[in-house]
């Protein structure tokens, strides 16, 4: 099976030259642990999992002994399931100078961060690995960073082939688990089936405590249904049969363990009325797929819930984009009491860059004078546009142009 290259080898690297110990959460199977044996290739560097039932119990039992019988520089795998390691890693960080002796990994519960980030307070960088993007999965690397203007999305699109809705709902429907990318339509089913038996429900009974497993595949099933709109305590909790408290629990739980994202709404003290919802995506667009049973990707392609699939693909493409990058970027999404919602707002130093997404090759380019809000407001307004389905990049203003998909 060919490797393929994580947009995060990058900054991970990077860190692990500054930081004694660096950490990559992010769901189960998205490729966390390959990456890591992948980079410490050329090293001798020790791999323990605490899966193994033999290192968890003398992790737990004995943490002094652990690190003498698994010597750093080490790779720790699924380090929740051993927070007792966590005082003694302190330890052996204040011992040496040497950088990025720890590598760990681990599903990012609530619990476990809020641990981490006690103990290890200024000797862990934090990292998150989502499945694989488009430009992961098809192995391209944009030689510019993203600020939505002209030159810099010209740049990029010689390197693309010409956009193709089959194409994109293909990558949407499969998704970024570098299993399901191999599997054909039933092993894809059997894929997802299983990756919820196997790894979520045991997370969810393990961290959560829930035992009640049908209800929560159910109130999955309606999340998944859910996708790309805010958040509705109430319509989840009638779906499960659950109250809104416990849906408010779930919907934290399933954060925690990277399933869903959720976008958080653009607040202002200049911007009266806003949204205090946030909008809820499937980091993983196949898993949302297959929990909302769309089987095939033409059924998908065609079918009423296609421009919230489209939506929540190019919100997760472009987290992906940023979280990996150099800069620090704020991504929020603008509604006010009036209705007038913007998809997307992308927050750098200051700047906002607003941007719509449409699933239609050819959008109505008056959608961008919503922007006017952030001159009324006084804001900084960046570069922005309309990302949709069209083939090539058109500049509509000085300010904004129909963006590619495939080239965010």
């Amino acid at each position: 099976m060919k490797y393929m290259k994580r947009a995060l080898e990058r900054k991970f690297l990077h860190m692990s030259s500054f930081f004694k110990a660096v950490l990559v959460t992010g769901a189960r199977q998205v490729g966390k642990t390959t990456m890591l044996k992948r980079l410490a290739m050329d090293q001798s560097r020790t791999y323990v999992s605490m899966d193994n039932i033999m290192a968890r119990t003398l992790a737990k039992s004995d943490p002094v002994l652990f690190f003498q019988t698994y010597k750093p520089p080490i790779i720790i795998d699924e380090i929740q399931k051993a927070p007792d390691l966590l005082e003694q890693i302190k330890i052996m960080c204040d011992e040496s100078e040497e950088r990025g002796r720890f590598w760990l990994t681990g599903s990012q519960q609530y619990k476990m961060m809020k641990n981490i980030r006690e103990t290890l307070a200024g000797r862990i960088g934090i990292l998150e690995l989502y499945s694989l993007s488009k430009n992961e999965a098809e192995g391209l690397d944009f030689p510019n960073e993203m600020d939505f203007s002209l030159p810099c999305l010209l740049e990029r699109q010689p390197l693309v082939q010409k956009n193709d809705i089959v194409q994109t709902f293909e990558h949407i429907w499969r998704g970024g688990m570098p299993d399901a990318l191999r599997a054909d339509a039933e092993q894809r089913q059997e894929y997802f089936n299983s990756y919820i038996e196997t790894y979520l429900m045991r997370d969810v009974a393990e961290e959560g405590g829930i035992t009640d497993t049908v209800r929560f595949y159910k109130f999955m099933k309606a999340c998944a249904a859910l996708t790309a709109e805010q958040v509705n305590y109430k319509t989840l909790a009638e779906s499960a049969e659950i109250s809104q408290p416990t849906a408010k629990e779930w919907v934290r739980l399933l954060q925690g363990l990277g399933i869903i994202y959720l976008l958080s709404p653009y607040a202002n003290n200049g911007l009266k009325r806003l949204t205090k919802t946030p909008k809820m995506y499937f980091c993983d667009t196949g898993l949302c797929a297959c929990l909302s049973m769309w089987l095939t990707r033409d059924t998908l392609m065609n079918g009423a819930a296609s421009g919230h699939y489209f939506e929540n693909y190019v919100v997760m493409e472009l987290l992906k984009n940023f979280a990996y990058s150099p800069w620090k970027v704020t991504m929020t999404y603008y509604r006010d009491s009036n209705g007038k919602e913007i998809d997307v707002f992308v927050e750098e130093n200051g700047v906002i860059h607003p941007l719509e997404i449409k699933k239609s090759a050819n959008p109505d380019r008056r959608q961008v004078r919503k922007y006017e809000l952030l001159d009324k407001a006084k804001l900084e307004r960046g570069n922005g546009g309309i990302v949709c389905m069209c083939q090539e990049v058109i500049p509509i203003d000085d300010k904004n142009c129909f963006i590619p998909c495939n080239l965010i």
